[in-house]
Parts: C-alpha cells; sequence; structure tokens
C-alpha cells in the first residue's frame, strides 16, 4: 500500500492527496505537522520537505514527481495526457507554474518572509494568474474539457486565495468560476485537511 506524507496545511501535499483521491485506490495518509517535522522525512527526503510517498522500497518527493508516479502506476482515470506531445507540453506546464507562481507560494508559506517580500510575492501571483483567465472563457479545465494533472496542481493555490490574501481583478471572473468547480470535485473535497477547510469562509 501506497503511504502519503502529507503536510496539514502543505500545498504540494494537497496535490498529491487529490491525486490519490481522483485515483480511489487504497493508500494511507500520515498527517504531518509543516512546522515541527519529524526527523524520519530528512531520512526520507534529502531537502526536508512534504510530500513524500512510500511504496514497499521506493521513497519519492517532489509533488509533480508523485503525482505522474501515481498517474502511470494507477492509469485509471489518467490524469496526464496520452499522447507524447501534449504530455510533453503538460510537463511544460507544470515547470511554468512551480517557477511562475509555487516559487512565490513558498515565499508566502515560509512564514519568515518580510513584508517587502510577501507583497512581491502577492503581486507577482495575481497578475501571473491574471494572464491565464482567457483559457477559462473557452474551455471547462486547462486542457480542454478534461480534468487533468495542470487542474491538480493549481488547484491548492486557488483554494488558498484568501488566506495568502491576494486580490484578483474582476476580469478574472472566469478563473474563479473554474476553481469553483475543481472545488466542488469529490475527490478535492476528500483531500482537505480541517486546516485546509478553515482557509476559506
Amino acid at each position: 500500500m501506497m503511504t502519503l506524507y502529507s503536510g496539514t496545511t502543505c500545498p504540494f501535499s494537497q496535490r498529491s492527496r487529490i491525486v490519490l483521491y481522483e485515483k480511489g485506490m487504497d493508500f494511507q495518509i500520515v498527517d504531518v505537522d509543516v512546522f515541527n517535522l519529524p526527523e524520519e522525512i530528512a531520512v526520507m527526503n534529502p531537502y526536508n520537505r512534504l510530500p513524500v510517498l512510500v511504496e514497499r522500497d521506493l521513497t519519492l518527493h517532489e509533488s509533480n514527481i508523485i503525482n505522474e508516479y501515481i498517474d502511470e502506476r494507477f492509469p485509471h482515470p489518467q490524469l496526464m495526457p496520452p499522447e507524447p506531445v501534449m504530455r510533453s507540453r503538460a510537463r511544460l506546464f507544470l515547470h511554468r507554474f512551480e517557477v511562475e507562481l509555487f516559487s512565490h507560494v513558498v515565499t508566502l508559506e515560509s512564514g519568515a518572509a518580510a513584508k517587502g517580500l510577501a507583497d512581491k510575492a502577492r503581486a507577482a501571483l495575481r497578475d501571473n494568474l491574471a494572464q491565464i483567465v482567457p483559457i477559462f472563457v473557452k474551455q471547462k479545465f486547462m486542457l480542454g474539457e478534461d480534468f487533468t494533472m495542470l487542474d491538480v496542481a493549481i488547484a491548492p493555490l486557488l483554494w488558498r486565495l484568501d488566506h495568502y490574501q491576494i486580490q484578483l481583478p474582476k476580469q478574472a471572473a472566469p478563473l474563479l468560476k473554474y476553481a469553483e468547480r475543481i472545488f466542488s470535485r469529490p475527490a478535492f473535497i476528500d483531500s482537505m485537511t480541517p486546516a485546509e477547510k478553515a482557509m476559506r469562509k
């Protein structure tokens, strides 16, 4: 059985929880306090971060790598595009999310960010999210009509917008409607910890 060591407030851990629930398979989640990591996390992940997935003699870290492994191991429903060109494009998008969005999430999550750094991170997130709004004027999800790994990757950020004190412009309405579509998915609802549920009123 797969075991996911998951931070109860960690957006990266929530990604992997969403994938596990989308797959509907047997797994175990070990809740970890991100502010008081047990020593075993550093043994399993040299970067001492969450999430960490353990299955028999395999140990993985980094949410996108964990999620692709789960997707390949349990192919239904398939979350990465099956065709090589589209799959490569999806991976490029995932990389862009890490560079253009989640690098700023890390700043906000660190808790130690100076006010100036936090404000810059919020502004960058607001501006970069505003750039992807036009996608959702024409389609239901990031890659079209099907829910994919790209939607999984961005969902924890969209859930935490209020928590991070990020206000999107009125033109972002299509993005917010897209977010509500994700939030209504059973796997997303099941993935949430009590601490995450409390992030939105």
